[in-house]
C-alpha cells in the first residue's frame, strides 16, 4: 500500500522519535508512582474498564465542540448584537477545561506505540497542545485584556479551532490509516461448527499452546484439567498470545502487557479495551475441537 502524502512527510521527521520516547517515560513513571491505583487509572484512561472502547475519541468531542460552538458565538457577538461576547469566552473555557481529559487519554494511549505509529501520535499531540496554547491565550485575553484587544483573542481563538482541526485530521489517520486503539479481532472469522485443534496430550495443564481452527489462529490452555480458546491475535495491535505468560487463568499480552480473563475472553488489564473472541473446546475420544462462539454473520 502505497504511503499517504502525511505518512511520507512524517517519515523524514526524525526529531520526532526522541520527543515521543521522552513523553512516553514521562507517562511510565507517572503511573509508577502513584503505585497500584497508578495501575487502574491507566485501565480508566484506556477506557480498558467497564467501558469496553477507548475513551479517548469519546472525550475528544467535548472541546472541539465546545471550541466550534465557542467560534460562531465569537463571530456572532461581534458582527451583531444576537448574542454578547462573553457566550463564546464560556465555551472556550469549558473547552480548554475539558481537554484536560483528552490530553490524559491521549496520552495514554500513546505509551504502547513505537516507531512510525509513534511519530504520527507526537506529531497529533504537538497539534493539539498548539491549540490548546492559543486558546489559552485568547481566554487570557479575553478576561485580563483591554476590550480593545477582543479582536486579536478572536484571531487567537479561530487559528486555535484551525490548528486544532488539522490535528483531528492527523488523529483520524492515526486510528483509521495506522490502526492505533482498534480493535484488530473485529473481523475475525472462525469455525461455525467444531473443527479438530489437536489431541488431548498436545494441552498439558497450564501451558499456552498455539493451533489453527479452520484457519483461524487460536490460543488454547488447560486450566484445573479445563480446556479454554481464545482468539490468538490480540485485539490491542495484534501480539501472539501463545507467546505470552499464563497466571492462573489470566493470559498476558507479550508485546504491552494486555491481560484477558481465558475462560470469558475479557479484558483484566489494558492498553486493550476490546474483549478477545471466545472459542467453546469439548474433548472426544482424545480429540479436542473447539467452534468460535460469535462468529460473523
Amino acid at each position: 500500500m502505497a504511503d499517504s502524502w502525511l505518512d511520507r512527510v512524517v517519515r523524514g521527521q526524525e526529531w520526532l522519535d526522541p520527543v515521543g520516547r521522552g513523553l512516553q517515560v514521562s507517562v511510565r513513571r507517572g503511573f509508577s508512582l502513584l503505585g497500584s491505583p497508578g495501575g487502574a487509572l491507566r485501565d480508566l484512561l484506556h477506557g480498558s474498564r467497564g467501558l469496553g472502547h477507548p475513551l479517548h475519541p469519546a472525550v475528544t468531542d467535548l472541546p472541539l465542540g465546545a471550541w466550534a460552538a465557542g467560534a460562531v458565538l465569537d463571530y456572532v457577538a461581534h458582527f451583531t448584537s444576537t448574542v454578547g461576547t462573553r457566550a463564546g469566552d464560556v465555551a472556550l473555557a469549558v473547552g480548554l477545561l475539558v481537554s484536560l481529559a483528552a490530553v490524559a487519554t491521549g496520552l495514554t494511549d500513546s505509551e504502547d506505540t513505537f516507531g512510525h505509529e509513534l511519530r504520527v501520535n507526537v506529531l497529533h499531540g504537538l497539534n493539539m497542545g498548539l491549540a490548546e496554547v492559543l486558546m489559552a491565550a485568547s481566554l487570557g485575553l479575553r478576561w485580563w485584556a483591554p476590550l480593545s484587544w477582543h479582536p486579536l483573542a478572536l484571531g487567537l481563538s479561530t487559528a486555535g479551532l484551525a490548528v486544532a482541526m488539522a490535528g483531528m485530521y492527523v488523529g483520524g489517520h492515526l486510528t483509521f490509516g495506522i490502526g492505533t486503539m482498534v480493535n484488530r479481532t473485529a473481523f475475525v472469522s472462525g469455525p461455525t461448527e467444531f473443527a479438530p485443534v489437536g489431541v488431548a496430550a498436545d494441552f498439558p495443564e497450564g501451558a499456552l499452546r498455539r493451533v489453527e481452527a479452520a484457519g483461524m489462529d487460536v490460543v488454547v490452555a488447560r486450566c484445573q484439567g479445563r480446556l479454554h480458546a481464545l482468539g490468538g491475535v490480540c485485539s490491542h495491535a495484534g501480539g501472539p498470545l501463545a507467546q505470552g505468560a499464563l497466571d492462573g487463568t489470566v493470559v498476558t499480552c507479550p508485546w504491552h502487557g494486555s491481560q484477558f480473563d481465558l475462560r470469558t475472553g475479557e479484558v483484566r488489564r489494558g492498553p486493550a479495551t476490546f474483549p478477545q473472541p471466545r472459542l467453546t473446546v469439548r474433548e472426544r475420544d482424545g480429540v479436542v475441537e473447539a467452534h468460535l462462539d460469535h462468529p460473523i454473520p
